[in-house]
């Protein structure tokens, strides 16, 4: 696992860690902080839930943009050396997927996580 961050590049992979301590922190606060309340507004709560299913969104964005990066570098890498081999190229293209499909993992967590929140606050 900590191979796979330095090989995602620790900038990216670590904005994606951010976002993702962010996201959970959020829907949890906002979960805990509707059972503590005696009154109970259901679509605020449910507004500030989504605004922690936008960050996971923008955690999947974060790690695409990462894999861009990663292409831009290794295309112009490419194009100064001439000649590369076809493995080469291909294990470049594995590693710089590394940081879209953390971005995934993070947004199809955070959509879990306000699934199951949302359900929780209407069931409330």
């Amino acid at each position: 696992m900590k191979d796979l961050f330095y090989q995602g590049g620790p900038l990216f992979m670590s904005i994606l860690t951010i976002l993702l301590l962010a996201m959970t922190v959020w829907i949890v606060y906002h979960l805990f902080k509707v059972f503590q309340s005696q009154q109970l507004n259901r679509e605020k709560a449910l507004r500030k839930l989504k605004y922690g299913r936008s960050i996971g969104l923008f955690a999947l964005i974060v790690g695409i943009l990462g894999q861009l990066i990663g292409f831009y570098d290794a295309f112009s890498a490419i194009e100064k050396m001439g000649e590369v081999a076809p493995a080469l190229v291909y294990g470049g293209i594995k590693v710089s997927m590394i940081t879209t499909l953390y971005g995934i993992a993070i947004y199809l967590f955070s959509i879990a996580l306000w699934f199951v929140s949302s359900i929780i606050l209407e069931n409330k």
